[in-house]
Parts: C-alpha cells; sequence; structure tokens
C-alpha cells in the first residue's frame, strides 16, 4: 500500500474545491474562506492545493476578503524551502452572530464570533415559555449583548438564529402551561417579531439540529462525516450529520429521534422522551419524596439521589440502545455523540452503560457504533443556532446559501 504524508481530511476539507469560473466569484470565495476557517495559519499555496483554485485566483480573493476585514495575516515564516510564507487565519471579529435557544424550562440567547466562540451570553429560567412574555425577553436580552460590543464591531452583526423544539405549541402541556398558550404561541410570527425588535436577520432551527451542528464544529479534526447525536435534556434533542450534511428534512425538523416508540421496563409503548429525560428523572425523584426542581439543576445534590439514579441510568441505557439501534439500521454510522445538561460524571456514566447495553442487543453482526462524549452541553443549541447563519452566509457553497 502507498503512503501519504497528507493529514487526516477533516469533513470540511471535502466540497471545499473552487471551480475557475468568472461567474462562480461568490463560490470560490466561500472555498477560500473555508480552507482558511477549518485550516488556520494556511498560506496562499496551501489554499491554492487545498481548493484546487490557482494561485493568481486566490491571491486576488485574498485581497478582497482582507480589505472586507474577514482575515488577518500572521508574520512571514522563513528559513523553509521555496518562498517564504505568510500564515493566514480568520478574524475573530470578522462577523458575529446572536444564538438564541427557547427551551421548555429556559431561553438562552448567546453572542458568537467567527473563531464560534461564545463573547456574551444570557440566560432566563422559566417554568413554561409564555408566548406574551418571551419575544419581548429576547429582545431584551439581545439588546443587553448588544450594548457589549464596540460601534464599529456591530455593523458586523446582522444574524439571529433561533432553536426550538419540534411542534412547541402542541407540545405545551408537558410542562403544563396554560391551555390559553397553545393558541397564542399558534399567532406568532417569531422571525418576524424579532426582526422588528433586533433589526437583524432571523433564522429558525429545530434545537436538536442546532445542536447537532455546534457539535460538529466544536469536534477536532478530522471531524465526523456521519454521526447520531443525542443532547439528554428536559427532553430529547437530537440531530443527525450524514456525509457533512446536516439532516434537516423538508420541514427542518427531521430526526427528532427522542419520538420513536420504545418499550419501557414496565413493558408500556412510549416515546424515548419519557423515559430518557431530565423530566423522567425528576419525575421518578418526585415518587421517592425527593424535590429537584427543573431551573435549579446546577445546584442539585447528585449524590443523594441513590438508587433512584442508578435505576433512571440503567433504563436510559436500554431506552437508547434501542433507538440507536434503529438509527443506525438506516443512516449507517459508526458514531454517536450523548451531549447532556447534567454533570459530566453522570454523562460519562450514561454513556459506559449505553455502550454495554448496545452490546446486549439480541442482533447477529450488529457493528456496535463507538458512543462518545459531547463537547458543548447546555449551550449547544443555542451555539448552533448562531453558527448555522453564519457558515451559510459566509462558507456554505450549496447554492440556495450563495443565491440567497
Amino acid at each position: 500500500m502507498s503512503s501519504t504524508t497528507e493529514p487526516p481530511r477533516d469533513i470540511f476539507d471535502a466540497g471545499t474545491r473552487g471551480l475557475q469560473h468568472h461567474g462562480l466569484r461568490r463560490a470560490n470565495e466561500r472555498a477560500v474562506l473555508t480552507v482558511v476557517g477549518f485550516n488556520p495559519g494556511v498560506s496562499n499555496a496551501d489554499i491554492a492545493r487545498l481548493s484546487g483554485l490557482a494561485p493568481q485566483t486566490v491571491s486576488a480573493i485574498l485581497a478582497d476578503i482582507d480589505r472586507a476585514g474577514m482575515i488577518t495575516r500572521g508574520e512571514v515564516l522563513r528559513g523553509r524551502r521555496g518562498q517564504p510564507a505568510t500564515p493566514i487565519y480568520l478574524r475573530a471579529d470578522g462577523a458575529f452572530s446572536i444564538g438564541v435557544e427557547i427551551g421548555w424550562r429556559h431561553v438562552s440567547v448567546v453572542r458568537l464570533n467567527m473563531h464560534a466562540e461564545v463573547v456574551g451570553q444570557q440566560r432566563r429560567a422559566y417554568d413554561y415559555p409564555d408566548a406574551r412574555t418571551l419575544i419581548d425577553d429576547i429582545g431584551e436580552m439581545t439588546y443587553a449583548l448588544v450594548a457589549e460590543m464596540e460601534p464599529e464591531d456591530r455593523v458586523r452583526l446582522v444574524d439571529m438564529g433561533v432553536s426550538m423544539p419540534s411542534n412547541l405549541p402542541g407540545n405545551l402541556q408537558l410542562v403544563q402551561a396554560p391551555e390559553e398558550q397553545r393558541s397564542l404561541w399558534q399567532e406568532i410570527d417569531i422571525a418576524a417579531e424579532l426582526a422588528q425588535r433586533t433589526g437583524l436577520e432571523i433564522s429558525l432551527f429545530n434545537d436538536g439540529n442546532a445542536a447537532c451542528w455546534a457539535e460538529l464544529i466544536a469536534f477536532p479534526r478530522p471531524r465526523p462525516a456521519t454521526f447520531v447525536y443525542f443532547l439528554i435534556s428536559h427532553h430529547i434533542a437530537a440531530g443527525i450529520v450524514s456525509e457533512g450534511s446536516l439532516w434537516e428534512g423538508p420541514t427542518g425538523n427531521s430526526a427528532n429521534l427522542g419520538s420513536m416508540l420504545v418499550m419501557d421496563s414496565a413493558g408500556h409503548l412510549q416515546a424515548a422522551h419519557f423515559v430518557a429525560s431530565i423530566t423522567s428523572l425528576i419525575n421518578r425523584l418526585a415518587e421517592a419524596g425527593i424535590t429537584a426542581t427543573p431551573d435549579t439543576l446546577e445546584d442539585w445534590d447528585w449524590s443523594s439521589f441513590g438508587s433512584v439514579l442508578d435505576q433512571w441510568i440503567e433504563d436510559c441505557a436500554v431506552v437508547l440502545a434501542r433507538v440507536v439501534f434503529n438509527t443506525t439500521a438506516v443512516i449507517e454510522s459508526g458514531l454517536v455523540v450523548i451531549d447532556s445538561i447534567i454533570p459530566d460524571a453522570i454523562t460519562g456514566r450514561l454513556i459506559d452503560r449505553l455502550s454495554f447495553a448496545l452490546s446486549q442487543l439480541p442482533v447477529a453482526s450488529y457493528q456496535q457504533p463507538e458512543v462518545v462524549a459531547g463537547h458543548l452541553g447546555v449551550l449547544a443549541p443555542a451555539i448552533g443556532a448562531a453558527e448555522l447563519p453564519l457558515y451559510r452566509r459566509y462558507f456554505s457553497r450549496a447554492l440556495v446559501d450563495i443565491a440567497s
């Protein structure tokens, strides 16, 4: 077999090749930005090699995006073979975006820079998402984050992404919201309301899809091309990346894996949400006489939950193993990511038991996927909601994004 000195390819190395055609200037700019963004410190020659563009084309594009304030150049590297090389980096302050998660028990708003770093955040807890006040709350939280910015940076903030659960109005009974909230939510045009209050361009995303995308960006190189993602929260948020693309489906709510029907330990058929979730744990603790309120999760005394927690982890593992098997039977994936809003140590226990449960499935010739912990936790949906508009505005070469 032949060997190569090329490093392992990251998923963002694939599909970035530019085309030599005058009418594809914008696509070529995005190819160059993608190479620079996901390969910090590359030289002009590296960019030409990785993008497939001619060196003179790369130089012209770099000059344009440099004038636009999107990149910065490091000190010239001398003492190497060939011409001295200048490392090129994406500017962190080249662009900003706001990401919002409308959750069942909280709303989070983050400000993200071009390096996918959270440079400001706001969070408010509630018993349920109140349609009468939530839009104003998001507007106030956004205003507070924008007020922290330097005036010259504010002009580089144009996007807001909003993530929320599938069919929030139809599932408000899950958090005991008043009946009137359903009709109130059905009447709201979230994108239009927030655009009016913030002056930003608004994009809406499913919370699991947004969190899944954030996980893809957070992975170290080489990023995986395909994986199945779960965020164990008050319910299950989930997503799928397949061949480097986020699988959103026609409505943006595909990969709703928490709604997959499973058999619980009592032999009842129900959605995975009602077993492998923080809501399920809270209900079990209440039955045992232990009070644990959703809005104080970070202060819970997890060591006092004893056998209730142990059994919840076991039941979660068994249910998630069935969901994982059924999903990977359709979407070939050797990798499963488990993220959560619970402490890392508890997540680690769940991952260990899930791996064991997968090994015990009565299925012949099943190649068990690797199960790993996620990187972002509770902020994943808000971070992903901020990242997706930035990616589609500056990096994506999909025709729908270039034409928008």
